[in-house]
């Protein structure tokens, strides 16, 4: 496959927050498949609110990635049609000029270099997720085996202890009960 998701009709897309989930993803992109974990080098992940505004869907700092010397990010390959790709810049916001796409090049566990998309907070205000958005990242790196220092640096991570409802976890958890019944 070229750089940037090969030809014409599929990208690969470098997930790194709720998107690590299968069903959160699936929710609004369903041609997404699993292409491999990657790492991104000299990146950190971070959590704010755009322009200090709370994510009305939630409801608390989101997740995106700053250049970091020394650090890494974790996530999820996705390959993507491109019938999708305004479907994920949609969900992302950037329309809105809430997140930006970017191009990233990022390695898998093999080490083979991959570039994708992905994207990056614009004017942020740092701030901590729900705990629902938390649970969404840490299910996701779960389910996709992340390593296991860095599910546990998900783990840590601080939230605004928000108890309030979140009708998109409403969703996704229907979604993984809706694949449990038809899997059975």
């Amino acid at each position: 496959m070229e750089p940037g998701g090969g030809n014409g009709c599929w990208f690969l897309y470098f997930a790194y927050g709720s998107n690590l989930l299968r069903e959160r993803l699936l929710l609004r992109n369903p041609s997404a498949a699993l292409c491999a974990l990657a790492r991104l080098q000299d990146f950190k992940l971070e959590f704010g609110h755009h322009q200090g505004r709370t994510s009305s869907v939630w409801h608390g700092g989101t997740a995106t990635i700053v250049q970091s010397p020394g650090d890494e990010v974790w996530g999820i390959v996705w390959k993507m049609n491109t019938c999708n790709l305004s479907s994920l810049d949609k969900q992302e916001g950037v329309e809105d000029g809430i997140y930006v796409p970017i191009e990233i090049n990022v390695h898998t566990q093999a080490g083979k270099a991959l570039t994708c998309r992905s994207y990056q907070m614009k004017d942020y205000v740092s701030g901590p997720p729900s705990p629902q958005y938390k649970k969404v990242i840490c299910m996701g790196a779960k389910q996709n085996g992340l390593p296991t220092d860095y599910q546990e640096k998900l783990e840590a991570i601080e939230t605004n202890n928000y108890a309030g409802p979140v009708p998109i976890m409403e969703e996704i958890e229907a979604a993984i009960k809706a694949e449990k019944i038809n899997s059975a």
